[in-house]
């Protein structure tokens, strides 16, 4: 919070009260913390595995929805709490209006929780929920010709390789966007909500500000790097371990991204008309920011045509790799769905055969196979669910329905006049945002890391 407070401090801010007092605060209650658990650490178990990285995320949003709520920001808890969870979970959804007068400490406050938001779902999704069994499937996780489940032989490389990979990106981006015109303040920004996959932005209108082509380009290949597995740009450094198709879900996502641009820009061609070199590139940024579940916008894509609505309410679903700052599905696990899918198909024709399910060079569990699974009734349960709850508070089908997809799929932007790409969530009740906050937590913790914690079985011994 020492960042966003020295930013205000420089501009003569009030609001570096807020994030000095909030700091200290923070601060003594972490030490405090810390004392008082310096002694021997219980077992890891994968009970206490689930419990942690649950309530971790619950405590982190509380302390960054803080300074939100105590600042000059003039929003209920219930909105700060949502903000801060938008930001930690990389979504992108906001309940804050008038980005471009705000003070740069609240800005910089947001964007700094999706750039630690971000490499925390890295770190998690990699590290430690395979170890819970509990999806989070990677390259390195499925494979079984490796005779470690890591990269690297230790956990602090692969950590390390991590990190320098996500900071390396981070600069190359910020960079990029100075080069191209943006200011260093808003390239700085724009780079850490790039490279998390989050979103939030300076400026109202998003990326539509800039109103620059370039930066639209750069902004596009900047989100597909950050939504593929980034445990890629760790084997990049190591001998002989650098195969970019090794995992099936990375020509499968780039695939994806191409074909559903290429599909958008043709309908803008032909029903509105737009030069077909201008529509590729504005549909690509939109549909790539969408599927990476980043958020960003250069303008209401759901005025361009039927059809272009249709191929965005689809992307909506489908994420980025699994292993990256991405939400939503996951690549990796269409594919082994579709593997499933093939496989049942040619059963019925052939009942006797025996079929070996196949990930790249990999078999396919029966318990990869049931944790798919899981996940898929789960997150349409979950859907149905949500979309059930805000209708209950007044909110009509199709802003209940796509404001619970975009939180559950940590994508940003919904669909309507509310919650569209030209709007945000500021007018929804806090009830709904309560509801909203708890989508988001459980589409970006893979649903089964919290979920498990409601059954009374767990808590039996």
């Amino acid at each position: 919070m020492s960042v966003p407070a020295l930013t205000d401090l420089s501009d003569q801010s009030g609001d570096f009260r807020v994030f000095l007092g909030t700091g200290i605060l923070v601060g003594v209650i972490c030490t405090l913390v810390a004392v008082a658990t310096s002694g021997q650490r219980p077992e890891f178990t994968q009970k206490l595995g689930f419990l942690m990285v649950t309530t971790v995320w619950i405590v982190a949003c509380v302390i960054g929805a803080l300074p939100l709520y105590f600042s000059s920001v003039k929003i209920t808890f219930a909105g700060a709490f949502f903000e801060s969870m938008s930001g930690l979970t990389t979504t992108g959804s906001t309940v804050i209006s008038g980005l471009d007068s705000l003070p740069r400490g609240i800005l910089l406050w947001r964007s700094l929780l999706q750039w630690l938001g971000g490499i925390g779902i890295i770190g998690m999704v990699l590290l430690i929920l395979p170890s819970l069994q509990a999806g989070g499937l990677t390259l390195f996780h499925m494979e079984s010709s490796d005779k470690s489940d890591k990269v690297l032989p230790r956990v602090n490389q692969l950590t390390g390789g991590l990190i320098a990979a996500y900071v390396t990106l981070t600069l190359l981006c910020a960079i990029t966007y100075t080069a191209l015109g943006m200011s260093f303040f808003d390239a700085t920004n724009h780079a850490m909500t790039t490279l998390a996959t989050g979103g939030y932005s300076t400026h109202d209108a998003s990326m539509g500000y800039f109103d620059s082509n370039p930066l639209l380009i750069a902004s596009t290949v900047f989100m597909v790097l950050a939504a593929l597995p980034f445990v890629v740009y760790v084997r990049a450094f190591l001998p002989r371990r650098f195969q970019l198709w090794r995992d099936p879900q990375i020509l499968v996502f780039i695939m994806i991204c191409a074909v559903l641009s290429f599909a958008i820009a043709v309908t803008r061609r032909i029903f509105n008309d737009t030069p077909f070199g201008e529509a590729l590139i504005s549909s690509a940024f939109n549909l790539v920011s969408v599927i990476t579940t980043t958020g960003y916008a250069s303008e209401d894509y759901t005025l361009w045509s039927n059809a272009a609505i249709g191929i965005f309410f689809l992307a909506m679903f489908l994420g980025g790799c699994a292993g990256s700052t991405a939400g939503g599905i996951k690549a990796n696990r269409l594919v082994i769905l579709f593997l499933v899918v093939r496989a049942g198909f040619r059963k019925l024709v052939r009942p006797h055969a025996v079929i070996r399910l196949k990930y790249g060079n990999d078999d396919i569990s029966d318990q990869t196979i049931q944790t798919v699974t899981i996940f898929f009734f789960l997150f349409f349960g979950t859907l149905l669910t949500g979309t059930v709850l805000l209708t209950m508070f007044g909110l009509d089908l199709i802003t209940a329905f796509s404001g619970t997809l975009t939180a559950l799929s940590n994508v940003g932007p919904g669909f309507g006049q509310i919650i569209g790409p030209a709007g945000n969530f500021s007018s929804l009740p806090d009830s709904a945002l309560w509801v909203l906050s708890a989508a988001m937590l459980l589409g970006r913790l893979e649903l089964v890391t919290v979920l498990i914690l409601l059954f009374p079985s767990v808590w039996a011994d």
